[in-house]
């Protein structure tokens, strides 16, 4: 696919891109700014350390309400702002050869990305804090899912950590017509 005109999940992807569900493709071809709404669920960590990372990485609080994510998007990279709780998570996301990189508050991970049940499934292989990598197998507790619910794009996305439990997992959906 030529990178000048194919989205970055189209790329990401390849033809297993046009098999998604019609909502995921909506999502990922967009280019430009958009924005989305939905609903969104989230759970966190209590311990202390739990929040430490969690507050290093800009997780939403935990509750149930409503989401907003913004979307800026070029065939190089996307940038992310998800709206929680009156608060902002931002992240940006990129292609290093088959790796989606995503830099997400102090931390970049490295996402390998595969297709699962009508779904996008996101493994980390690589992670680095403060420009040190870090060991893939303790991020094992981190992931996300993106699949349809009917005609909305629905998402589950988790993180733990071994030693520090659950940081976040939250989930929820997006009516993908633009605004």
């Amino acid at each position: 696919m030529d990178a000048a005109v194919s989205a970055l999940f189209a790329q990401m992807l390849g033809p297993a891109f046009d098999t998604l569900p019609a909502p995921v493709r909506a999502l990922h071809v967009a280019q430009g700014r958009q924005r989305y709404r939905g609903e969104v669920k989230v759970e966190r960590g209590s311990g202390w350390l739990s929040r430490f990372f969690a507050a290093a990485t800009h997780l939403p609080s935990a509750g149930t309400g409503p989401l907003c994510v913004e979307i800026v998007a070029s065939p190089l990279e996307e940038r992310w702002t998800r709206f929680i709780g009156g608060r902002a998570m931002p992240s940006r996301l990129w292609r290093e050869d088959e790796i989606l990189c995503e830099r997400l508050g102090l931390a970049r991970f490295g996402f390998r990305l595969a297709m699962e049940d009508e779904a996008i499934v996101w493994r980390v292989v690589r992670v680095h804090v403060f420009g040190l990598s870090l060991p893939a197998r303790w991020f094992t507790g981190v992931g996300a899912r993106e699949s349809a619910d009917g005609e909305r794009y629905a998402f589950d996305v988790w993180a733990s950590l071994p030693l520090v439990g659950l940081l976040v997992h939250y989930t929820g959906w997006l009516d993908v017509r633009n605004e």
